[in-house]
């Protein structure tokens, strides 16, 4: 596995900094340049491993950003928190030049929901040396959770990333800076994305997991109605659940989540929790 990240007695937190007007979850609370930066310093401070910048939504129905605007919202911000957390940044992109510009600027991670797919984005990933993250989608964003189907959810799943990471290898990414996401919400139904999470260790076989579990509508599958509190436990002690494949988990609340892997660990007799 790449050096990247020295793995601690847990999964790695990636934490979540939308530099979007319309992500599903803040709904633009961080689309100011300066509230994001300030945001990403916070979750670093909250003990984000790796702190992850997107400026192009990605939830259901949205639609595209074009190249300039997505480099015009994320650019300042991979420069802001480059220059004052010591968290390793990812760039949460599909384009092969915003990968390239946040790469420049600071960041040293690629994480990509369309698996290096868009042209010439393999190339780029290839130039820019970092690790990435190859994820599952089926479709887009603006129709992948109408209806989606498969087969067999978690065969299909792992073949698309085996695949995409022999094309990684083919373009020259190193095979230890490969990570895999099997996109939990992305062109999944709820029971698919149960499928998934149970056989987490399936897709592990591939390459380390990228779990984003954080406040998708799983929880709210699983739960029923319940209020932003709630989710915010749930989506915590759904990540903790995942911890047993994946390398790193996603998630919009650092400290909730670290806490309910905390719990887990004490439970499971690795660690114990301080008095």
């Amino acid at each position: 596995m790449t050096a990247f990240l020295s793995r601690p007695p847990r999964p790695a937190l990636m934490g979540v900094v939308n530099v979007t007007p319309d992500s599903f979850f803040d709904g633009g609370r961080y689309f100011d340049p300066a509230r994001a930066i300030a945001h990403g310093a916070a979750l670093a401070e909250a003990g984000a491993d790796i702190v992850d910048i997107g400026g192009e939504s990605t939830r259901p129905g949205a639609a595209p950003v074009a190249a300039a605007e997505e480099l015009r919202r994320v650019l300042p911000v991979v420069e802001g928190l480059a220059a004052r957390v010591k968290a390793p940044l990812s760039i949460d992109t599909s384009k092969p030049e915003v990968m390239a510009a946040a790469v420049a600027a600071g960041a040293a991670m690629i994480n990509d929901v369309r698996a290096l797919r868009a042209p010439g984005a393999l190339a780029a990933a290839a130039r820019c040396g970092v690790p990435v993250v190859l994820m599952h989608m089926q479709g887009e964003p603006a129709t992948m959770q109408h209806a989606p189907r498969y087969g067999d959810v978690v065969a299909e799943v792992t073949a698309f990333l085996k695949a995409r990471r022999h094309a990684a290898v083919t373009a020259g990414v190193d095979p230890g800076n490969i990570y895999v996401d099997p996109g939990f919400g992305f062109g999944k139904t709820p029971a698919h994305n149960l499928a998934l999470l149970a056989n987490l260790k399936t897709i592990a076989a591939v390459a380390p997991v990228v779990a984003g579990l954080s406040n998708k509508s799983i929880i709210r599958h699983i739960l029923g109605a319940v209020d932003v509190a709630a989710l915010t436990a749930a989506s915590a002690q759904l990540a903790a659940a995942a911890a047993n494949g994946a390398a790193i988990i996603r998630v919009h609340d650092v400290t909730a989540t670290r806490r309910a892997l905390a719990v887990q660990r004490a439970i499971a007799g690795v660690h114990t929790i301080a008095a």
